[in-house]
């Protein structure tokens, strides 16, 4: 190994699992987030803040292009903003499915039911907003931001459903309207809205499938 390093560096942590113990952890936790479901019926039970706060700082342990962490989560609980935010995202919803998606997108969104209408944005106890944050006045140029954030939201989803709580990743385009709802810079772009909480006591979720192991895997 070269030691013409120009930058620091500390020793790589060795996080070490005996080969049975890692086959019995790795299944444990397929098996579990095998149950992750995407939940739109929420309870109004609080969610414990100090499990979302750890959960965000998992999330903020992904890997990111030059290690520039190019995200920012915005937690919403008061009920005024959440308001606000269910207002104009269903703004943007009707018209997404009354005008501009295409027939085919909508066929194939059919199956899961879903229409403009977002309640659980209210519902929801907590709802994490996810931002991009590209180069501004006092941010660096990052690079592979969404990438970056993507692998970010997937920490942050997992730690969710580990502690039991039901999330949903919900997408409205244009989302411009969050920065003035979240009160974020321009150099800053959301990415995902994910309501967090315990599924209602009557909520349902579509009949789907998973595709097969064998189905999503090469092995050469």
């Amino acid at each position: 190994m070269s030691s013409s390093r120009e930058y620091p560096v500390v020793p790589a942590p060795h996080f070490q699992v005996p080969a049975e113990q890692a086959v019995r952890r790795t299944q444990a936790f397929a098996d579990t987030m095998a149950l992750r479901r995407t939940v739109r019926d929420f309870s109004d039970r609080p969610v414990p803040m100090e499990v979302v706060d750890h959960a965000i700082r998992a999330g903020a342990t992904a890997p990111s292009g030059a290690n520039l962490q190019p995200w920012r989560f915005v937690v919403i609980t008061d009920p005024e903003r959440k308001r606000r935010l269910r207002e104009a995202a269903e703004v943007e919803e009707r018209e997404f499915y009354e005008r501009r998606a295409s027939q085919e997108w909508l066929d194939a969104l059919a199956p899961i039911g879903t229409d403009w209408r977002k309640p659980f944005l209210e519902d929801a106890p907590a709802v994490i907003v996810v931002f991009e944050v590209h180069k501004g006045p006092h941010t660096p140029r990052p690079y592979y931001v969404k990438e970056s954030v993507g692998i970010a939201v997937g920490f942050l989803l997992a730690a969710l459903h580990q502690a039991g709580l039901a999330t949903l990743t919900h997408t409205p385009s244009p989302m411009r309207f969050l920065n003035e709802v979240c009160e974020r810079p321009p150099e800053e772009r959301a990415y995902v809205v994910i309501p967090v909480g315990y599924p209602a006591d009557d909520a349902m979720v579509p009949d789907i499938t998973r595709k097969p192991i064998d189905e999503v895997v090469i092995r050469l």
